[in-house]
This record gives C-alpha cells, sequence and structure tokens, in this order.
C-alpha cells in the first residue's frame, strides 16, 4: 500500500521562504512521477510543479515560475518543494501525487496516490 506523507507547512510573511517535502513509502519512488497540487479556499485545486521519475522533465504554473523548484531524491523517497518569495496568494493546502504517467500528472488526470495535504499560510 503506497503512503505519502507531506511536511513543511506552516505561515510565513509575504516574501518568505518554505520548502515541503514529501516521503512515498510501500512502492519504489523511482516508479512514479511527482507532483505538488494546490487549493484554495473556494478555488479548484491546481498543478503547482511537477517532476517526471528521474527528474528530467519539470513543470510548473505559470505564476510559480522562478520561485518555487520541485526536486526529488530517489535515495530518500521525498520529493521537495522549495517556495520561494511568497505571496498571500499562495496561501492554500497543498499536496503531493504520485503516478507512474508522469503525462497523468501534468495533465491533472486520475493520479494514483495523493497526500493528506499540508496548510501553507503567507501573510501580507
Amino acid at each position: 500500500q503506497v503512503r505519502l506523507v507531506e511536511s513543511g507547512g506552516g505561515s510565513v510573511q509575504a516574501g518568505g521562504s518554505l520548502r515541503l517535502s514529501c516521503v512515498l513509502s510501500g512502492r519504489a519512488f523511482s516508479m512514479y512521477a511527482m507532483g505538488w497540487f494546490r487549493q484554495a479556499p473556494g478555488k479548484e485545486r491546481e498543478l503547482v510543479a511537477a517532476i517526471s521519475w528521474n527528474g528530467g522533465s519539470l513543470q510548473y504554473e505559470d505564476s510559480v515560475k522562478g520561485r518555487f523548484t520541485i526536486s526529488r531524491d530517489n535515495t530518500k523517497n521525498t520529493v521537495y518543494l522549495q517556495m520561494n518569495s511568497l505571496k498571500p496568494e499562495d496561501t492554500a493546502v497543498y499536496y503531493c501525487a504520485a503516478d507512474k504517467n508522469y503525462a497523468t500528472v501534468v495533465l491533472r488526470g486520475t493520479l494514483d496516490y495523493w497526500g493528506q495535504g499540508t496548510q501553507v499560510t503567507v501573510s501580507s
């Protein structure tokens, strides 16, 4: 059984930084493409960043380009989201998700596995 556990969320002032982590257990991490999604109150869940199984392909939502960086360490079964220059509009619950198909992550299809989410709050 695959389990995804996020950590690293919290409250920060605008301009600050946070680093989210997500550990996958129960399967070979390197089998999966990974994505970070977020959902703000009253809004649909959106893809923030995606990374292929070996890190060779990356994709970012336009509003986070240049501020957020997705990375992975297959030896630690962990995917990261480094978030810099945070803005109040980045406030949301952030979820990591896994799928064997990178295209499914990028195209926001029905992903195989989801974490429980971690809250990020950015104050002005």
